[in-house]
């Protein structure tokens, strides 16, 4: 059993221990995973499914309770682009969560759009992940993502 001390990783070391889970965690579902040296467009790595492919960018969290790509990274009429969300929280198990990139053509609570017009930031999609927001997370649980791709 993996520690469960998130505190004790860094930033970067929380990342990439996220985005090893997703890979693994999709490849205990028959999936085929193939991964990028560069990670220059904000794709994490590629699952290979009945011949289709689908992209995914890896985001974490642990002290924060929002997350956001940018505009010109993520592409919400790209039918194969999806997140992977892996929630931490101290002590605890990881939660992961697969949302689609066109889950944002409808912005709620949870999924924001912001264009920051006249501010230095840059266009993002972003999501609102506080404790009042986590129980609309629950669409998005692996197991009906994974139920999604098989009925396909």
């Amino acid at each position: 059993m993996p520690s469960l001390n998130w505190n004790a990783l860094n930033s970067l070391q929380l990342g990439k221990y996220a985005e090893y889970y997703a890979k693994m965690e999709l490849s205990s579902y028959g999936l085929d995973v193939y991964t990028s040296e560069v990670d220059d467009h904000g794709i994490d790595f590629v699952v290979k499914f009945n011949n289709r492919f689908i992209e995914f960018q890896v985001k974490s969290i642990l002290r924060t309770d929002y997350i956001f790509m940018t505009k010109r990274h993520w592409d919400i009429t790209n039918e194969s682009l999806y997140l992977f969300l892996m929630i931490f929280e101290q002590g605890k198990e990881p939660q992961p969560f697969i949302i689609p990139a066109t889950a944002w053509r409808v912005p709620t609570d949870l999924l924001k759009i912001r264009d920051y017009d006249g501010l230095k930031s840059e266009p993002e999609y972003g999501m609102n992940l506080s404790r009042k927001n986590r129980p609309l997370l629950e669409e998005f649980m692996i197991d009906h993502f994974i139920k999604k791709l098989e009925s396909i």
